[in-house]
This record gives structure tokens, C-alpha cells and sequence, in this order.
């Protein structure tokens, strides 16, 4: 009996001491938190001692990269911020817009003999003209009976020829390509119920081949129809109403306004570069005379005396007390 409740005591004992062993081990995650927090409290006060003038340099840097413009204090970041039109215009590189304008010119070129060497290569060349302008370079389906037939916008086997050859150039370019289709004057067809309808069926059908079958991706390709509306011949001859049966495929120029309007210029020779503006103090005026510039200019008038210089890439004109700049169109 005495034995039993010593047994019963014993058992108590080591139920005691194993369920306080279990009750101790919220110790271990308790010190854990302490220690978390500890650190988190010497990072704070850390961080609690700000350079308040680079915290300042810190937030209009920041603001300059998202792109605003007033910040409420003198931007101290390092590095010029250029928004994508500036960016186009050469101004992050320094670049004139005469300057993108016969870079651009000589990309229009580099493009031209391209397709100019496939057609050759073809022996189709004569049934394509190019022509480089302000808006790019043009690629010239005339119509005749070679591309298209009166009153129908199929493409015949010469054209499909044409667009199969021109197409990987124009896929590798980065350039947006351009589809106008054009018609002979009808008024009412017997296919269509007007012109506006074919030049449109016409467009749509070379720019299906050239996406169908040329790669060209759809996002960089658009087609318009003009009807009759922009004829290149006039007159009711055979000859002058097939010329104006025809599709003009467009590789349009990427550059801006500004740029594109110097192309002409560029192109026959007369584009002129920017005349710096007479100067008001006669000590600004350099003593020496450069040698390419004659000793004797005639005068150009009783109060003015005109100074042409030109180059084999460009023509500047300086008028003392008049300053003018030339833009081909």
C-alpha cells in the first residue's frame, strides 16, 4: 500500500518536471523577438540622423527622373533629361536638324538602291519608280496593265513579282510603310460603286501581300484609298489614265517635322545652315578675314554687303544687318 503511493508520488514528480520542460520553450522564441526588436530599434536610430541637404539632392533627383519639371528647389542631379521629341531632334547628341536631315537623307538612299538592285536583279526595274521627299521614300507601282486592270484591284503576276521582291527589304527596315491606293477618274465603276472603293481595294490588296507573304509585321502597316482624287497625269488618253492606276508604297521618314521639311533641300543641293546673327558691337566683329572668303565683295545695296561662302554640302549666306535662312520646300 505504502508502495503503491510511492509509486503514485514518483509518477507525479515526472509528470511535474516534463510538462514545466514543455511550458520553458516559449523562452526561446520570446528572446528571438527581443533581439528582432533590438536591431529594429538601432536601425531607426540610426537612420533618425539625416543629411538634410543630401536628403534634399535625393528627392529633386528623383523628381527630375520622373519627369517633373518644378520641384520647389535648384535640381542638383547630375545628367541631362531629354524627352523623346528632343531625342528625335539630335539635341541629346548636338545634332542640327540639318544635320538629321542629310543623315536621314542617306538612309533614304542606302534603302532606295536596295530595292532598286532587287527589281534590277528581277529584270522588273522599269516597273517601279522610287522618289525620295519630305514624307520618305516612295515605291511607285505604276498601274498599267502590268499591275492592275481597269476597273479591278486583283493583282496581276507582275505585281505579286514586284511586292514578293521589295518585301524583305522593306521588312527589315524600321520604318512605318504606307499603302495609297489611286484610280483613273470613273465616277462609277462597274466592280465598285465609286472610285474611293477601288483605289481602296487596291491599297488593301498589296498590303495583304506584303504582310500575308513579305513578313512585314502589321503594326508598322497601313493602306488608304484616294480615288481619283490626286492624279499624276491629266488628260483622257489610255497612257495618262493608266499612270494614275497605280499604288504608291510609302517607307515613311521617322524623324520630325522640322527635319523631314529640309529634305528637298538637302536633296538638290540648297539647303543652307544657320546664319549667326550680326552683332550689335563692333568689337565682336573678328579682325582677320578667313581665306576661303574674298578680300572684295561687291555691295549688294547702299546699306548692306551680302558674304556667300559655299561648300560642296551646304551654302551660307551672312548679311551684315540682315540675316536670312533658306529652306527648300
Amino acid at each position: 500500500m505504502s508502495g503503491h503511493g510511492r509509486g503514485r508520488g514518483r509518477s507525479r514528480s515526472l509528470e511535474e518536471e516534463h510538462v514545466e520542460h514543455v511550458d520553458e520553450r516559449w523562452m526561446a522564441s520570446y528572446m528571438d523577438m527581443v533581439t528582432v526588436l533590438m536591431c529594429m530599434f538601432i536601425v531607426l536610430f540610426a537612420m533618425s540622423s539625416v543629411d538634410q541637404s543630401k536628403f534634399v539632392q535625393l528627392k529633386n533627383s528623383l523628381a527630375t527622373g520622373f519627369g517633373a519639371t518644378d520641384v520647389g528647389k535648384v535640381d542638383t542631379a547630375k545628367g541631362v533629361i531629354v524627352t523623346k521629341e528632343k531625342a528625335k531632334q539630335g539635341e541629346a547628341t548636338g545634332l542640327t536638324d540639318l544635320q538629321l536631315a542629310t543623315s536621314e537623307v542617306g538612309k533614304l538612299k542606302a534603302a532606295r538602291k536596295s530595292l532598286q538592285d532587287a527589281v534590277d536583279a528581277k529584270g522588273i526595274g522599269s516597273q517601279v519608280q522610287f522618289v525620295i521627299d519630305s514624307r520618305g521614300l516612295t515605291v511607285g507601282l505604276i498601274g498599267s496593265e502590268a499591275f492592275f486592270a481597269p476597273n479591278l484591284a486583283d493583282l496581276s503576276a507582275q505585281a505579286v513579282q514586284v511586292l514578293d521582291t521589295i518585301a524583305p527589304i522593306l521588312a527589315a527596315q524600321p520604318n512605318e510603310v504606307k499603302i495609297e491606293g489611286h484610280a483613273d477618274r470613273h465616277g462609277v465603276t462597274v466592280n465598285f460603286p465609286t472610285d474611293w472603293e477601288l483605289s481602296s481595294g487596291r491599297a488593301t490588296a498589296v498590303l495583304r501581300r506584303l504582310v500575308e507573304f513579305g513578313a512585314i509585321a502589321q503594326e508598322r502597316i497601313s493602306a488608304v484609298g484616294y480615288g481619283s482624287a490626286r492624279p499624276v497625269a491629266t488628260g483622257t488618253e489610255l497612257a495618262a489614265m493608266a499612270q494614275n492606276r497605280r499604288v504608291d508604297v510609302v517607307m515613311l521618314s521617322s524623324q520630325p517635322e522640322a527635319v523631314r521639311s529640309l529634305i528637298p533641300s538637302v536633296l538638290d543641293g540648297t539647303a543652307l545652315n544657320p546664319a549667326p546673327a550680326a552683332s550689335a558691337d563692333p568689337a565682336a566683329v573678328p579682325a582677320a578675314v578667313p581665306a576661303a572668303v574674298p578680300a572684295a565683295v561687291p555691295a549688294a545695296s547702299a546699306d548692306s554687303t551680302t558674304t556667300t561662302t559655299k561648300t560642296a554640302t551646304s551654302t551660307t549666306t551672312t548679311t551684315t544687318g540682315k540675316t536670312t535662312a533658306k529652306t527648300g520646300h
